[in-house]
């Protein structure tokens, strides 16, 4: 099997319906910290706006968050972690009308309010210590 190269990007059209799927496994997570990011931007650079950032520090915390006018908005923090160092995972991010609802292998986990409309994204970025297996989007989940 092939894995994608990190970090990955992929130019995306996003809209309440869609569901961002993100097959990887954790690497190294005694290495760095954290050991896997998925930003949503709102263009094609790594400078703009970040509609939803999720961030996975491995036995400790997944921390989500916005960056609007190049400033951190109020950070979300939760400290179940679903993921295991070296456990493959399925992580998916519904696009939902107030929020983005997210998954890892099948079990919701959180929720995010937008604070930034999912029309706006164009592109999606996961990075960090992650071996990838693949990233799309699929359109009409419900």
């Amino acid at each position: 099997m092939s894995f994608l190269t990190v970090p990955y990007k992929l130019p995306v059209s996003l809209s309440v319906g869609s569901c961002v799927i993100i097959k990887g496994t954790p690497v190294d997570s005694s290495v760095n910290e954290p050991q896997l990011q998925v930003d949503f931007y709102t263009e094609m650079n790594e400078e703009s706006e970040i509609a939803f950032h999720l961030q996975v520090h491995l036995g400790r915390r997944v921390v989500m968050n916005s960056r609007e006018f190049g400033v951190w908005m109020l950070e979300e923090n939760l400290h179940y972690v679903p993921f295991e160092d070296g456990k493959p995972f399925d992580l998916r991010i519904y696009v939902c009308r107030n929020e983005y609802e997210v998954k890892v292998n099948g079990e919701y986990i959180y929720a995010f309010v937008h604070r930034i409309p999912p029309s706006y994204v164009k592109m999606i970025q996961v990075c960090r210590d992650v071996s990838l297996d693949s990233v799309l989007v699929s359109n009409g989940w419900r």
